[in-house]
């Protein structure tokens, strides 16, 4: 889909936003860093204190819909609000994810069996290894290193991935049957982070025989189920080729491109809803909403300019303008409840709207 996009797409109102915008070299710059930053530091705050993510030894829960995406984003805000040092809650992130990583054997997993109805020991596990591997290391690939914790998470993470069965290569994952991170197909999204987080380590460490088991095993597991995937996990395989080319090659790359830009919006953006697999409905039978929204468009976005699509193709300048006409006087970008029809002002009803906000400042800063 190319087509010639109308100056006026680009523009911005001026009663758009209630707080000055940026400075911008062009209209798809023209977002506010600052809000953003300001939203996405008081719902990573509310997390960290909300009594349900609360765990043992003084900890907390690392949430893929809220404290993941902080994790990952908050640091690429750092330069366009000429900061250096990570940010306090950012500090309190890392530093609850370190205590667990050191205190692997001693922690109790995020959710126990005990609790009837929830996963099993074995998936909150793997689920976390991942997320603290990921963490750790992204934020080491920053200074070019890779830490004593981050190898101790790798190590955690490798020690989990299943070696037989249908699953083999990948790792025990959270299904509280919600899309779209912990569903019955969000496996293939969790094997897709941990090689994302292997992707991000220095050469030297994924050159060594226990690493290139573990990672021959993690890409048979790719390839083996990859057809059959909804199209927000090959997004998450695509971004993981990036980082580790073998995983596909230039023809299934491309493909998987084709298919994302068949589902951007005549607006630019695109639906999360668009994303999961095709039969996924809502609990409470509600329709999914189907306009674009902060989490499909950031994440298609992000994705498609780290596999190289050029900023200036007609495609990447609607989504990139989509983002920055839609980012909220908050300074968040909306997004909608896959799993139930949620009152956005609820704590649930905020969850999708963090992660879509952590998403499309990634995707803008991977754009500039």
């Amino acid at each position: 889909m190319k087509t010639t996009i109308p100056v006026g797409l680009f523009c911005l109102t001026a009663s758009l936003f209630s707080i000055p915008l940026d400075a911008a070299s062009n209209d798809s710059d023209a977002w506010n860093s600052k809000a953003a930053a300001a939203y996405l530091d008081q719902r990573a705050a509310w997390w960290m204190a909300w009594p349900s993510s609360a765990r043992d030894h003084e900890t907390f829960c690392i949430s893929c819909h809220t404290a993941l995406p902080y994790a990952l984003s908050r640091p690429a805000l750092r330069s366009v609000l000429a900061k250096q040092a990570p940010s306090p809650n950012e500090r309190k992130i890392l530093d609850n994810v370190t205590k667990r990583v050191r205190l692997w054997s001693e922690v109790q997993p995020f959710y126990s069996d005990e609790k009837q109805g929830v996963p099993k020991t074995t998936e909150a596990r793997g689920t976390e290894s991942v997320l603290n591997a990921l963490i750790l290391v992204s934020y080491d690939s920053r200074e070019g290193k890779l830490g004593a914790d981050a190898r101790m998470a790798l190590s955690n993470m490798w020690a989990l991935q299943l070696k037989t069965g249908e699953q083999k290569g990948a790792w025990p994952w959270l299904n509280f049957h919600n899309e779209p991170w912990e569903a019955d197909d969000s496996q293939y999204w969790g094997a897709a982070l941990a090689a994302i987080a292997v992707g991000t380590t220095p050469g030297e460490y994924r050159s060594t025989p226990e690493v290139r088991e573990g990672l021959d095993l993690l890409g048979e597991y790719l390839q083996r189920g990859r057809q059959e995937q909804s199209l927000l996990n090959r997004l998450a395989l695509l971004w993981a080729s990036t980082k580790i080319p073998t995983l596909l090659k230039p023809e299934e790359q491309k493909s998987i491109v084709t298919e994302v830009l068949k589902q951007q919006q005549e607006d630019g953006g695109w639906s999360a809803s668009s994303l999961v697999i095709g039969t996924w409905k809502r609990r409470d039978n509600t329709p999914l909403e189907t306009k674009s929204d902060g989490y499909g468009t950031g994440l298609a976005s992000l994705v498609l300019l780290k596999a190289g699509v050029p900023r200036t193709q007609a495609e990447m300048k609607k989504g990139l303008a989509w983002l920055s006409q839609n980012q909220e006087a908050e300074g968040l970008w909306r997004a909608y409840s896959l799993n139930k029809k949620r009152d956005p002002a609820s704590d649930a009803g905020h969850f999708m709207t963090d992660a879509a906000t952590a998403y499309s400042v990634l995707a803008l800063t991977e754009g500039k």
